[in-house]
C-alpha cells in the first residue's frame, strides 16, 4: 500500500511546483485537440521560445483541421519555413487529410485512433489524449526521461527497448490517473525549467530530500544512454544562376532526404571539400553549365556550417551569370528573382536569400 501512496504524494509535489512556476502558454489555455496537436508537433525538436511565433502564425493560417487539410502542401511548408524537420509539416498535412476522410473532420478522441494518424507516436498521442480529455496516458518525452531517471537513479539506458518500457511503466505509476493532463503538464514543465540537462538547481528542488540522483552526487549522469548518435558530413555547392538579369532557377527536393518538398537553388553535392578549380571539373558542374556562354562567377559565401540532427552540412554559394539557357537548366523551375520569397525553402537557403536581397 505504501508504494502507490508515495507515488501520489510525488504527483502532488509536481502539482504544487507547477502552480507556482508554470509558463503562460497559449496551448495551455485550450482543450481543443487540434491546437494541442499543432503545439506538440511544433515543439518537437524546437524550444518554446523559438516555437511560439511559428505556432501562432501556423494556427492563424490553418485554424482547424479543414483549413489544413484543404491547403496545398507547398503552402503548408511555406508557413512551416524556419522550423526545420520539415517531415513534421508534411505529416501534419497528411494527418489532417486523413482526419477529414476517416473522421469527417472531427479530431478523434480514442487514443488508438490518435495514434493511427501519420506522424503521431505514443508520446504525442498521450499528450493530446490527456491534455484535451484527461485520459490516463502518461507522456514520456526527453524532459520526463530526465526527471524520472534522476529521481529514481535508473540505470537502464533510455535508448533501449527495455529502458523505454521501464520508463513508461514508471511514468504510469507516478501519475495520478484522475488528473492525468495536469500531471503530464507538470512533469514536462518541471523538466524544462527545474530539472534541466546541465547544472540543475538541486538545492532548490522540492524533491531534493528524496531524489536518488541528487543523493548519488552526480544527477547529470541520468538518464543513462547506451549509444551516441553518429553524424554525417555533407558538402553542398549552391548555384544562384542569373539569366537575362532578372531570372533565376529553383528545383524541388523530391527524394527521401532532408528538406523533402522544399525548393532550393541548383545544387552540386560532393563527397569532400572542393575548391572551385576542382568543382568545375566535376561531371555535374560541366552538365549544368555546358553551352551557357561566357559566365560571370563569384563566390558569395563559403564554409557555411549548418547543423542538423545527424548531419553537418558545409555549404558554398556561388553567383553565376549566364548568357544562354542550356538543356540541363530547362529542367529547373525558372522564375523572376523577385519571386524567390514565394517558395518554401530551407533555413540555409532562406538565410542566404536574406543576405542578397
Amino acid at each position: 500500500m505504501n508504494q502507490p501512496i508515495k507515488k501520489i504524494q510525488e504527483s502532488e509535489i509536481f502539482f504544487a511546483w507547477y502552480e507556482k512556476n508554470k509558463r503562460d502558454l497559449p496551448w495551455r489555455q485550450t482543450k481543443n485537440p487540434y491546437l494541442i496537436w499543432i503545439s506538440e508537433i511544433v515543439l518537437q525538436q524546437t524550444r518554446v521560445a523559438q516555437g511560439m511565433e511559428y505556432y501562432l502564425r501556423f494556427v492563424r493560417q490553418f485554424p482547424d483541421v479543414k483549413s489544413l487539410a484543404g491547403a496545398a502542401q507547398e503552402t503548408v511548408l511555406k508557413y512551416w519555413q524556419g522550423l526545420g524537420y520539415y517531415s513534421r509539416a508534411r505529416n501534419l498535412h497528411e494527418a489532417a487529410k486523413d482526419i477529414q476522410a476517416r473522421f469527417q473532420g472531427t479530431f478523434p478522441q480514442r487514443y488508438e485512433d490518435i495514434l493511427s494518424l501519420k506522424g503521431i507516436g505514443e508520446y504525442t498521442a498521450a499528450a493530446i489524449a490527456s491534455f484535451a480529455w484527461n485520459q490516463p496516458y502518461p507522456v514520456v518525452d526527453g524532459n520526463v526521461f530526465r526527471v524520472l531517471g534522476r529521481l529514481y537513479a535508473i540505470q537502464t539506458p533510455i535508448d533501449t527497448g527495455e529502458g523505454k518500457k521501464q520508463y513508461t511503466e514508471l511514468a504510469r505509476l507516478v501519475m495520478n490517473p484522475q488528473m492525468a493532463g495536469l500531471h503530464n503538464q507538470a512533469v514536462m514543465e518541471f523538466g524544462a525549467l527545474q530539472c534541466v540537462p546541465q547544472h540543475p538547481d538541486c538545492d532548490q528542488c522540492p524533491f531534493a530530500n528524496r531524489c536518488m540522483g541528487y543523493a548519488s552526487g552526480d544527477p547529470q549522469q541520468f538518464p543513462v544512454r547506451q549509444h551516441k548518435a553518429r553524424t554525417r558530413d555533407r558538402y553542398f555547392h549552391y548555384m544562384y544562376i542569373i539569366h537575362d538579369k532578372e531570372y533565376t532557377y529553383l528545383h524541388r527536393r523530391t527524394q527521401n532526404d532532408i528538406w523533402k518538398g522544399l525548393f532550393e537553388l541548383p545544387l552540386i553535392e560532393t563527397e569532400r571539400v572542393m575548391d572551385f578549380a576542382e568543382l568545375q571539373e566535376t561531371p555535374d558542374f560541366k552538365k549544368l553549365f555546358n553551352a551557357t556562354g561566357t559566365s560571370v562567377l563569384t563566390i558569395e559565401k563559403s564554409g557555411v556550417k549548418h547543423v542538423l540532427s545527424h548531419q553537418i552540412l558545409y555549404a558554398t554559394f556561388y553567383r553565376v551569370e549566364i548568357q544562354t539557357e542550356n538543356a540541363a537548366l530547362k529542367k529547373y523551375l525558372k522564375i523572376g528573382k523577385n519571386a524567390l520569397g514565394d517558395y518554401p525553402v530551407s533555413k540555409l537557403i532562406y538565410n542566404y536569400l536574406l543576405e542578397i536581397a
